[in-house]
């Protein structure tokens, strides 16, 4: 069986008066809501927090997404990836 080899993507992030907010290298997004975006990078996971948050274009293939919204502070984390974890996010939930 051939294995397939991950490739990085180049991770850019640029954001126009706090109000978009526009990146690539994004592998998967985990889960969303108004309030907390959490994605799947490249360069690990990134928590981005705001009001009124709103993911307007999103295209896994081409790992690219943009964010509408007040967005109040963006962090990325070092944990590469949900799915490597092999937990489910129940799993997770009840550590």
């Amino acid at each position: 069986m051939e294995e397939k080899v991950k490739q990085k993507r180049l991770h850019k992030m640029h954001m126009e008066n706090r109000n978009k907010l526009e990146m690539t290298g994004i592998v998967d997004v985990i889960s969303f809501d108004l309030n907390k975006v959490i994605l799947e990078s490249d360069c690990g996971m990134i928590t981005i927090k705001g009001a009124n948050l709103h993911v307007s274009r999103l295209s896994v293939e081409k790992g690219e997404l943009d964010i509408d919204g007040t967005i109040e502070s963006y962090a990325y984390s070092e944990v590469n990836s949900y799915a490597k974890k092999g937990e489910s996010m129940l799993g997770r939930l009840f550590r």
